[in-house]
């Protein structure tokens, strides 16, 4: 009975070693966590119904911006931009896309734009950008989040003479 009790003794202390580890805190746990997201980077770009076939992640953010640059050009090409300005070839325009999947433009200037109106150039932009097709938000962990990019448009054609 003796070796049974110095058995049972034996193996009573050595295992409350496994019950003195410390569990870690909620709040470490979030914030281990959170260091370990990268911010700077979403999980899904924004996208539209013509690139969603597209398994990719790098394709489908070229073709979200082949299509956002297209759709800017030919909405700008119907307007006085090019005339008023004939210098003016490309303008790099700031889109951002928020989690609701609203849409919003804001013209890029050089910083020597004292030769442009920027707010007339701003204006413009803001009354032809409208009426674009739906746009799916940025996601980051299954959570739609607010991206924010630079276009440059190009406003006409190089003549290649």
């Amino acid at each position: 009975m003796k070796p049974y009790f110095l058995l049972l003794f034996f193996i009573f202390f050595s295992s409350c070693q496994y019950f003195d580890k410390q569990v870690p805190s909620e709040k470490e746990l979030l914030q281990k966590e959170l260091k370990s997201i990268n911010w700077q980077e979403v999980d899904e770009y924004p996208s539209v119904a013509d690139c969603e076939k597209i398994n990719d992640k790098k394709q489908r953010q070229q073709c979200f911006f082949e299509i956002m640059s297209q759709l800017i050009q030919e909405k700008l090409d119907i307007d006085t931009l090019s005339i008023l300005y004939p210098e003016l070839d490309t303008i790099e325009v700031k889109v951002t896309v928020f989690p609701n999947a609203t849409l919003e433009f804001e013209p890029q200037f050089p910083k020597d734009s004292a030769t442009y109106d920027t707010i007339k150039i701003d204006s413009i932009l803001r009354a032809r950008l409208i009426d674009f097709p739906k746009v799916n938000p940025a996601i980051k962990r299954g959570i739609p989040v607010k991206s924010q990019f630079i276009l440059p448009v190009i406003l006409k054609e190089k003549d290649s003479k």
